[in-house]
C-alpha cells in the first residue's frame, strides 16, 4: 500500500535531491548553519513536501497551486547554490552537478503541472 505521491517520479527525484543537498550543505562553514544551510534545506524539503501535500485530497486547481509552491522552492534552492558557489563553499563542479539536477527537476515539475487539469 502506497500514497499516490510516492509513485510520482517528481516526488522521488525531489526526495533524492534533498538527501544529496543535505550532504553538500555539510561542507558549508558552521557559521552558515542557521543561515544559508538552513535556508537551502528548508527550501529543498519544501519541494517534496508540497508535492505530497498537493496530491492528497485536493482538487486539481489546488494541486496546481502546490506544484507552483514546489517550483518556487526549487528556484530558491538554485539561488542558495549560487550563494554557496560565490562564497566558495562548493567547487564549480559540484555547483554544476546540482544546478543541472535542479534544472531538470524544474522542467519535469513544470511539465507535470501543465498536465494537471
Amino acid at each position: 500500500m502506497k500514497f499516490k505521491f510516492e509513485e510520482l517520479r517528481i516526488w522521488q527525484k525531489a526526495m533524492d535531491l534533498g538527501e544529496e543537498l543535505d550532504k553538500v550543505s555539510k561542507s558549508f562553514p558552521k557559521n552558515e548553519m542557521y543561515n544559508l544551510t538552513s535556508q537551502m534545506m528548508r527550501a529543498i524539503d519544501s519541494v517534496a513536501l508540497n508535492i505530497s501535500e498537493g496530491s492528497i485530497g485536493q482538487t486539481n486547481p489546488e494541486f496546481k497551486k502546490f506544484m507552483g509552491y514546489s517550483i518556487r522552492s526549487l528556484a530558491e534552492v538554485v539561488t542558495c547554490l549560487h550563494k554557496a558557489k560565490r562564497r566558495k563553499y562548493i567547487p564549480e563542479e559540484e555547483f554544476d552537478k546540482q544546478y543541472i539536477k535542479c534544472f531538470d527537476l524544474t522542467n519535469m515539475m513544470t511539465a507535470f503541472r501543465k498536465k494537471i487539469n
